[in-house]
C-alpha cells in the first residue's frame, strides 16, 4: 500500500530531471549569449573587411578589363625602352563600343587607369560607321591602329590639337593624312551606350573637357607621349 507513492514521487523526480536538462539545452545561459554575441562581431568585422577592400581595391574606381591592363603595361615598357614619357602613356581600345569610355589615360607610376572618355573612330569617307574600319592610305578617313608618339599642340582646322606620328607601317601616314587629337562638340563626356557616337575623319576625336584634362597632362610632361590604337 505504502510502495505506491514512493514510486509516484520517483517518477515525478525524474520526469522534473529530464524537463530542466531539455531547457537548459534550448537556452545556454548567459555567458554562452556572449559568447555567441562575440563570434557575430568577429564575422561582422571580417565582412567588413572584405567589402573595404573591395571598394578600395583600385584607385579611380574606373571598370578596366585585364586585356587594358596588360596592353598599358606593355606600352610602358615600350615607353621606358624607347625614352618614351614613363609616367602617363594613351591607349584607345577599339573593340569596344563607340558608346563606351574606350580612350584611356594610363598612370605609369601607379599602373592604374586614371582617366577614361569617350573616342570618336573615323567614318572612312562614308555616311556613317557604327564600328571602325581600319586603312592607312592618304584620304581614306579611316582609323589606323598602332602606336603613335603624341606630337606639338597647334590651331588647326577643329582648334587646337595634338600631332600624331605613326611609329609603325600600320599607321606611318598618320602625319602626312593629318591624323591628329582634337576636341569636337558631338563627342559627350559620358557614356552614351547603348547609342553610337558620331564619326571622325580617321582622328581620335574626344569631348572639349577631355581634350583640356589631355592638354594639362601632355603639357606638363618631359617626355613625348605614347598613344596605342589597338583591337
Amino acid at each position: 500500500m505504502n510502495r505506491l507513492p514512493i514510486t509516484s514521487l520517483w517518477i515525478s523526480a525524474f520526469l522534473l530531471l529530464l524537463s530542466c536538462t531539455a531547457e537548459n539545452r534550448d537556452n545556454p545561459g548567459p555567458f554562452a549569449e556572449k559568447t555567441e554575441k562575440k563570434e557575430t562581431t568577429v564575422s561582422s568585422k571580417k565582412k567588413s573587411s572584405k567589402s573595404t577592400k573591395k571598394k578600395t581595391g583600385t584607385k579611380t574606381g574606373i571598370s578596366k578589363s585585364r586585356s587594358t591592363v596588360n596592353r598599358a603595361e606593355d606600352l610602358a615598357n615600350y615607353a621606358h625602352k624607347n625614352g618614351y614619357s614613363s609616367k602617363y602613356c594613351f591607349l584607345v581600345d577599339m573593340s569596344l563600343p563607340s558608346g563606351r569610355n574606350r580612350f584611356f589615360v594610363y598612370d605609369i607610376e601607379n599602373r592604374d587607369i586614371a582617366y577614361a572618355a569617350l573616342v570618336a573612330h573615323g567614318s572612312c569617307n562614308e555616311n556613317f560607321l557604327s564600328r571602325p574600319r581600319f586603312a592607312n592610305t592618304p584620304e581614306c578617313g579611316c582609323s589606323s591602329l598602332g602606336k603613335y608618339k603624341v606630337g606639338a599642340l597647334y590651331n588647326g582646322k577643329y582648334g587646337k590639337s595634338y600631332r600624331l606620328y605613326g611609329l609603325e607601317k600600320s599607321n606611318s601616314n598618320a602625319f602626312k593624312r593629318g591624323v591628329v587629337i582634337h576636341g569636337y562638340d558631338c563627342v559627350p563626356d559620358n557614356e552614351i551606350h547603348p547609342m553610337v557616337l558620331c564619326n571622325s575623319l580617321g582622328c581620335p576625336m574626344v569631348s572639349y573637357r577631355f581634350f583640356n584634362r589631355l592638354t594639362r597632362i601632355i603639357s606638363q610632361s618631359g617626355k613625348p607621349i605614347l598613344l596605342w590604337v589597338y583591337r
